[in-house]
């Protein structure tokens, strides 16, 4: 994989993740957890996605550098 691509995933990633943290603090979040008691599925999306895109970017940088 390209380091470009890794380390693009990789911010992307990170940028994600506090999206989806400050998702699971905002008003919308806080009354789904209040009446079903999960957040909404839109902060779990970010956080998944995040996660994913940041392992992946992750993997890729850690496999270029040791390919080199």
């Amino acid at each position: 994989m390209n380091r470009l691509i890794s380390l693009a995933l990789l911010i992307g990633g990170i940028i994600l993740i506090i999206y989806g943290l400050n998702e699971s603090d905002s008003v919308g979040s806080s009354f789904s957890r209040l009446f079903t008691g999960n957040p909404t599925d839109r902060t779990i999306w970010f956080l998944l996605g995040g996660i994913v895109a940041t392992g992946v970017g992750a993997a890729g940088l850690l496999r270029g550098a040791k390919a080199s």
